[in-house]
């Protein structure tokens, strides 16, 4: 088992939460929250560039 420090959950009004999380390797986490065991991995600075373009509206016709 991987030790990942998560963030307090991410809920947006009507949807699912999520958390992200970090480990000491610098890799980065996503997770339904409660659901932490089932997790997407990848490095700090994709998690960085997913955030980051998320704000600048770049995901926005996906809702």
């Amino acid at each position: 088992m991987r030790d990942i420090t998560w963030e307090n959950p991410f809920c947006a009004e009507g949807s699912s939460c999520f958390r992200l999380g970090t480990d000491a390797e610098g890799n980065a986490y996503i997770a339904v929250a409660g659901q932490e065991d089932h997790y997407l991995t990848d490095s700090l600075e994709a998690l960085r560039t997913l955030i980051t373009d998320i704000k600048a509206g770049k995901a926005d016709h996906l809702l």
